[in-house]
């Protein structure tokens, strides 16, 4: 007698047996394949290919959302598979491992979490590309599709225990507005996470942030590939446009009062400083008022001229020292709390003179945080690895330029060209209400 609670096993074709109109759920990352989403039905011929050549030996179907009914082909409607332990070859007790082994092994996993963060981070920004080119020609799609990409950014960036952000800066000129946009969307929900904000608010949030420079696609790129301090005035009130045309795309797709608020106010200040209308905190929502803190401080990390970018902990403290009346002071504290003084991805010199970058915060104690050390006589890959909440002799110094570093401890260390900012959030110390 069969349970109807159960669930029914999973049905598969093999790739020969593919064809337009089946549904399939593709068993593998989001990145590692380059759809909005990971289950669908097959539209056309050109995205039937494109999902063989992912080459995968089986591909999970459901008929019941498919255009046809198909002939099950013998011995492809299974249950998942339980791997088999393999044999090892070992009878006796696992060898206790090392404290260099633990290093190494420590290394590697964050050498994976990049590169795997990496693959997920490039794959939103393209993603969002695409929402730009589809919000006024097929807005419900685009908003369909977006809705997939905001709960990807939670299960990617945001459920990990330690979330990661990795922005990359090969792409140059007008592609950077969407890893800029990625990078202020990550940072906002994770403030959002921290707040504990409704899910709703949340959802507007990250919404908001996804499409907050959506108004630039109507500004030239020789304009908003040039330096802000570059500009002639004309240049300047035009690129200030970007807001009222991203509130003119945003109504016709039909984007929600919560998100087009964000588009109108990210560059609003709590002291009635920014624009375009120089209203005050209590004008703006509270949704805004963290799009335009953290959209302010990226800018400030990742402007046009790489040249020009601050280190982290040179913004926060911009931020914090001199220009704080512009954010809403708990927000900011969150912020500075969140990445810490001195953010991951910042290279600092030590009290004995070693150089070494940042590699996690430590919310209790920020000038503390774990550290990187770059050393020549000792691989990369056995590169030593310090918390400085257990070392007492050692302090940082000062926070350093990549630029005025030698290109060998540049590769060493491994710093990008973008900013690269890693957060425990999972262990951040949260802001009182």
């Amino acid at each position: 007698m069969n349970d109807s609670n159960q669930p029914a096993s999973p049905h598969y074709l093999p790739p020969e047996q593919l064809r337009v109109g089946i549904f399939i759920e593709l068993e593998l990352t989001w990145f590692k394949h380059n759809f909005a989403r990971s289950a669908f039905k097959i539209k056309n011929e050109a995205q039937l290919q494109e999902v063989l050549a992912l080459r995968l030996p089986r591909y999970r179907y459901d008929p019941d959302r498919s255009d046809a009914a198909m002939a099950e082909p013998s011995g492809h409607q299974t249950a998942e598979l339980t791997p088999q332990p393999q044999d090892s070859g070992f009878d006796g007790e696992e060898p206790a491992v090392t404290g260099e082994q633990n290093r190494q092994l420590i290394l590697a996993q964050r050498e994976q979490k990049i590169l795997e963060t990496e693959k997920a981070f490039i794959k939103a920004a393209s993603l969002m590309k695409n929402f730009n080119r589809t919000l006024v020609s097929k807005p419900k799609e685009a908003l369909e599709d977006m809705d997939v990409l905001v709960q990807q950014i939670v299960s990617s960036f945001l459920d990990s225990p330690e979330i990661t952000l990795q922005v990359i800066g090969e792409r140059a000129g007008g592609e950077d507005v969407y890893y800029h946009a990625l990078n202020v969307t990550i940072l906002a929900m994770m403030l959002a996470k921290e707040l504990e904000l409704s899910s709703e608010v949340a959802h507007e949030l990250c919404i908001g942030a996804i499409t907050h420079d959506i108004g630039l696609m109507k500004i030239p790129d020789r304009i908003t590939r040039k330096d802000a301090s570059e500009y002639t005035s004309a240049e300047r009130n035009l690129r200030a446009m970007h807001v009222d045309y991203g509130i003119e795309i945003g109504q016709h797709a039909g984007l929600s009062p919560g998100a087009l608020a964000i588009i109108a106010q990210h560059h609003e200040f709590a002291d009635g400083s920014g624009y375009p209308k120089g209203i005050r905190d209590t004008e703006m929502t509270p949704a805004a008022r963290i799009v335009s803190l953290v959209n302010y401080y990226d800018n400030l990390c990742n402007p046009v001229d790489i040249s020009k970018a601050m280190t982290p902990h040179d913004a926060l403290s911009l931020m914090f020292a001199q220009r704080r009346g512009k954010f809403e002071s708990r927000t900011l504290a969150l912020l500075i709390r969140s990445l810490g003084v001195y953010p991951p991805g910042t290279i600092v010199q030590l009290s004995n003179e070693a150089v070494a970058v940042v590699i996690s915060v430590n919310p209790q104690r920020s000038l503390r945080p774990c550290v990187l050390v770059y050393s020549p006589q000792i691989p990369k890959d056995q590169a030593t690895l310090l918390d400085l909440e257990n070392e007492p002799a050692i302090s940082i110094s000062k926070a350093i330029k990549p630029a005025s570093l030698p290109q060998n401890i540049i590769t060493y260390l491994c710093p990008r060209k973008r900013v690269t900012y890693f957060f425990d959030s999972s262990s951040a110390e949260k802001v009182q209400k």
